[in-house]
């Protein structure tokens, strides 16, 4: 039996959990909260108008923000109410709902993706590297995979680095926040620049 992703197990416990979740944000950004720290990363990372994959993006925070500034985006998630509200919130992407596990977009060849807010740590663990796998099939030739989460909440970084190798994605530059600091044994965080072998 397959290991339980953790959003779903969290929709199980609090079925209102998804729209607290998109409440939450849009009461920061009313709030003028900073909360693009992501997509301000990812953009330096590429030209005007590259094509961007925001992988788990929830309500669309940081795929708006880069649909804004120019490029072509793609958003994935599982969760349906968190799709409708990143369409609601951010039209100028194009939003899917669907399981990251099971990833197969017809338009391929993507020059970045992106995975913030510890999606990583959510999926089920026997899905990981499969999900990884579905990164690198996504990505153009020397394409980018930048992905972020927490390094104590399950999946602890060595596993993560060695499950991405495995995947055709070793690391290029790793990080302990998104604002650039450089990455150390101990860190809580880990911002994983990874390109695609």
């Amino acid at each position: 039996m397959n290991d339980k992703n953790g959003w779903l197990a969290l929709l199980e416990e609090n079925p209102g959990h998804s729209q607290w979740y998109i409440d939450r944000f849009r009461k920061l950004a009313e709030d003028g909260a900073d909360l693009h720290g992501e997509a301000r990363l990812v953009d330096a990372m590429v030209p005007r108008g590259a094509r961007i994959l925001d992988a788990g993006c929830g309500p669309g925070r940081v795929g708006g923000y880069l649909a804004r500034a120019g490029h072509d985006v793609t958003g994935v998630d599982l969760d349906p109410d968190l799709v409708a509200a990143a369409r609601t919130d951010h039209p100028g992407a194009h939003w899917l709902t669907g399981d990251l596990a099971e990833l197969d977009l017809p338009a391929k060849g993507f020059d970045v993706l992106v995975c913030a807010g510890n999606v990583m740590t959510f999926l089920a663990p026997d899905t990981r590297r499969t999900v990884l796998d579905r990164f690198a099939d996504h990505l153009r030739a020397a394409g980018r995979a930048v992905i972020g989460f927490g390094t104590e909440r399950g999946y602890p970084p060595e596993e993560f680095l060695q499950d991405a190798e495995a995947a055709g994605l070793p690391p290029s530059l790793l990080l302990s926040t998104w604002d650039l600091q450089p990455y150390a044994e101990g860190s809580d965080f880990l911002v994983a620049v990874l390109t695609k072998a």
